[in-house]
């Protein structure tokens, strides 16, 4: 492998033109070499963004065998197209991102980990929320003790997108990894097994509220952790008021923070990594920690979506940790299959038993019983 990693993207739609091309023509681990996408108009802002990569269509990619001279593939591709295109690079001999959702279902996830072990390449699932600065920020006072013994986390990511902009998203069920559930509701889920490890019940609420929506576009996940932690889980496109992107409740303190990250505004406004601006929040931004009455500012810690990209050229490079386990993905997709099954009424409530992924990202199975 030649020692900077020559990358091709697969898909050009928020996931590739924000989230990684940017960090990938950015550091200098990685060569952009290819881009991936069928839409004229993508395809012509990816060669204004970035002229030095070959600009394919997916028939040209296909037809090229260009897997011979790539050594990442990164797939930022509707979710009903993420395993087939992993499994693909995976048998290519390449390395492999997958976007969230990593898959559809659970089992196709469980089918890639195992396809790379005996491929014996890298693969590995773009959670960049765990980048975020709220969530770093949060990570950082839970490590410190500053709230006491946690008891409840409660997580948002709502929006007021009253019109479905996107074709694929119009037309994509649930079978298609369509709906908000799959969409943000993975970045939550992994969040909360991140910071308080394995879960043993699950229930949830899904709604359809948009007239086009062909899945679900208003959910509400509430999960029960093994240490006592209770998760409450918002994510609404139709969210005419907005709740606090987190609000987290200890024993001593309580942290507040009204609005959520602003490294995806930033790479679309064109602070870009590299940036001094890029990942710093302005103080009215802040959280606040409440204690005995009281609010204090609390500065957000720099938010850091490029991390990802780096652990990850350290993982290809150097053979290090890949920056996300893709058991944790299958673990958060096990939760939204169960959250889907309680909140369509067959089973009620979903009671997990076994260990879900933890904090540190174990490879442990989960077995339902209803």
């Amino acid at each position: 492998m030649a020692q900077r990693i020559r990358t091709a993207v697969l898909g050009y739609g928020l996931a590739g033109s924000v989230f990684h091309a940017p960090p990938i023509a950015a550091l200098e681990q990685f060569s952009l070499d290819v881009i991936v996408t069928s839409d004229p108009t993508r395809a012509a802002a990816a060669k204004l963004a970035h002229p030095d990569a070959r600009v394919l269509s997916r028939n040209e990619w296909e037809l090229a065998r260009s897997h011979q001279n790539i050594d990442l593939v990164v797939v930022g591709t509707p979710p009903a197209t993420h395993a087939p295109l992993a499994s693909r690079a995976l048998k290519s001999g390449c390395a492999v991102v997958v976007d969230k959702p990593f898959a559809t279902t659970s089992a196709q996830g469980e089918a890639l980990i195992a396809l790379a072990q005996e491929s014996g390449q890298i693969l590995t699932t773009y959670q960049n929320r765990r980048w975020d600065g709220e969530y770093l920020t949060l990570k950082k006072m839970l490590d410190d003790g500053a709230l006491g013994e946690v008891r409840r986390f409660e997580s948002r990511l709502e929006r007021w997108q009253p019109v479905i902009t996107k074709p694929w998203k119009a037309q994509a069920t649930v079978a298609d990894g369509g709906g908000i559930l799959f969409d943000l509701g993975t970045h939550l889920i992994d969040q909360a097994l991140q910071l308080f490890g394995p879960v043993e019940r699950a229930h949830g609420e899904l709604a359809a509220r948009r007239p086009a929506e062909m899945a679900d576009d208003d959910a509400f996940v509430a999960l029960e952790h093994a240490n006592g932690v209770v998760s409450h889980l918002w994510i609404n496109l139709n969210a005419t008021h907005k709740g606090p992107r987190l609000r987290v409740l200890g024993s001593e303190a309580a942290y507040v923070k009204a609005d959520g990250d602003q490294q995806e505004a930033q790479i679309l406004a064109g602070i870009l990594p590299g940036n001094p601006r890029y990942g710093v929040e302005l103080p009215e931004q802040w959280g606040e920690l409440w204690r005995g009455g009281r609010a204090h500012p609390v500065p957000t810690e720099r938010g850091n979506f490029t991390r990802f990209h780096e652990l990850l050229a350290d993982a290809i490079l150097f053979g290090g940790p890949v920056p996300v386990d893709p058991a944790d993905s299958v673990a958060g997709l096990r939760i939204v299959e169960e959250v889907r099954r309680s909140a369509t009424g067959q089973g009620g409530q979903a009671v997990l038993s076994g260990a879900i992924t933890g904090p540190r990202g174990s490879n442990a199975t989960v077995e339902v019983s209803p």
